[in-house]
Parts: structure tokens; C-alpha cells; sequence
């Protein structure tokens, strides 16, 4: 991981949003029963033809977690930097890296403060890793995205939609069951914030943990206007798989081109 980067980096300077236990090993540990081998591969499928990916492009993934798209698009022939927070998930990033054969530079930072400039090819924030902060500091995300792209460079942004979020009655609640250990997530709207708020319960090893997380909701024409201020020349919408984007689907997929 990279030092110079990482200084000064807390995990606790953003309890405002999520708590600091929120990505550690529990997250790593659910997560990789959530999502198959076959789905990330599918994913990493979408996001390359979605940035208009080639051998040898560069692409810099914030919000990477443990590394598992960004470490499939190595294997696909990118040259790919993960930036994270959790220095946890960074090292179960590396690890997978490894393993795969695969060469990825995995840093520790803070994605509203980005040293480089007019790097990298793409860049991209995968499952809701867009929202977390206020309405300045995410915009700062999207600015900060834009100085790292090369002119003509993509970003793109994969957040739940809206609208269809909406259509369910809040609280929701989602059970995850890995061996005889389960995570409870309930999420529920704020609709005078615009943010989902969710409560994590976590039973695992005989032990039991709570924590929370919290995102903004942007619908399209507030990613548009985002964007462009951000420096991005166009913006499109897609669903989950790069089809067209409707208010059914369930999530809303960002392209914006410098």
C-alpha cells in the first residue's frame, strides 16, 4: 500500500456515515457468501464493456474493498489501482491478488482527496460506495474522480435506484446465513434527507455486533447536473447489466465521459 497516501487516514473520521467496524472482517465475510464467483465475474463483465475497456487501460477503482472486481479486471488485462479506507479489506485485496497472479496497487486514501491527475483512463465506484458523505463532500468525490481522468476519460456510478428503492415499505429487511453465523440488514428512508440509513446486526462466532451505515439517493437528472459541474461532458444511465435504464430497474449505472 502506498504511505505517502495513507497518512492521517481514520476510519473513525467518518462515524458520521458509517461506523468504524462497519468494514472489517465481518463485512469481508458476509459479502463473499452475497456474491458469487459467477456475479462478480458477470460484473466485472458490465463495468469493462461499460468503460469501453482494452488491454493495458488504465483504471482506478474507489471504494474497492477486498478487491473483487478490481482484481478481476486486472485478470482481464487492465492496469488497475484500488483506493479503500479499511486497510482490512485492502489486505484481503492483496491477498486475492496474489492468488490470482495478478498485479494491482492497492492504496490507502480517503476518496475525496485524490493525488493523482490526469492518471487514469477510467474510474469507477461499484456497489453503492457513492453517496456516503454530504451533499459537498460528494460532490468533492465527483470532482476529485475528474482530475484523476485523463481528457475523454469515463467514470462510472452503480447505486441503487431511487425510485424503485421507494416503492418499498420502510424498514426492509434483508438476512444473510453463512454456516451458523447470520447478518440482519435494515434499511430504512429518510425522505427529508434523501438518505437510506442502515442498521446492521451481525451473529457471528457467539458474539454479537451492531453497526450502521449511511448514503444519499440521487436520482439521474441530479447525477447529470453533478457531473457537469464536475467537469464530465456527457452523462447516460443504464440498468444493472448496461441495458437501458427504466424507473423499474434496480439500480442505476453512471457513465460520464470527460
Amino acid at each position: 500500500m502506498n504511505d505517502e497516501v495513507s497518512k492521517n487516514i481514520s476510519l473513525s473520521d467518518f462515524e458520521p456515515y458509517f461506523k468504524e467496524d462497519y468494514f472489517r472482517e465481518d463485512y469481508f465475510y458476509f459479502d463473499n457468501a452475497v456474491n458469487s464467483p459467477e456475479t462478480s465475474d458477470r460484473q466485472a463483465g458490465v463495468i469493462w464493456n461499460l468503460l469501453s475497456l482494452g488491454q493495458g487501460s488504465s483504471v482506478l477503482e474507489l471504494g474497492c474493498g477486498y478487491g473483487r472486481i478490481t482484481n478481476r479486471l486486472a485478470k482481464k488485462g487492465a492496469h488497475v489501482v484500488g483506493l479503500d479506507i479499511s486497510p482490512i479489506l485492502l489486505k484481503e485485496a492483496e491477498t486475492d491478488a496474489a492468488e490470482r497472479g495478478v498485479k494491482v496497487e492497492y492504496v490507502l486514501g480517503d476518496m475525496r482527496s485524490l493525488p493523482w491527475r490526469d492518471r487514469f483512463d477510467a474510474a469507477f465506484l461499484w456497489y453503492t460506495t457513492f453517496g456516503y458523505f454530504d451533499d459537498a463532500d460528494n460532490e468533492r468525490v465527483l470532482r476529485e474522480a475528474a482530475s484523476s481522468l485523463r481528457k475523454g476519460g469515463r467514470l462510472l456510478i452503480d447505486h441503487p435506484n431511487r425510485i424503485d428503492f421507494l416503492r418499498h415499505k420502510s424498514p426492509v429487511c434483508y438476512v444473510t446465513q453463512r454456516n451458523n453465523d447470520v447478518r440482519i440488514d435494515m434499511f430504512s428512508n429518510d425522505v427529508l434527507s434523501d438518505r437510506s440509513n442502515l442498521e446492521r446486526l451481525i451473529v457471528r462466532d457467539g458474539c454479537v455486533r451492531r453497526t450502521h451505515l449511511s448514503f444519499r439517493q440521487y436520482g439521474v437528472s441530479e447525477y447529470v447536473r453533478m457531473l457537469r459541474s464536475a467537469g464530465f461532458e456527457t452523462v447516460e444511465a443504464y440498468g444493472q447489466e448496461g441495458e437501458a435504464f427504466t424507473s423499474d430497474s434496480s439500480r442505476l449505472v453512471v457513465v460520464a465521459c470527460k
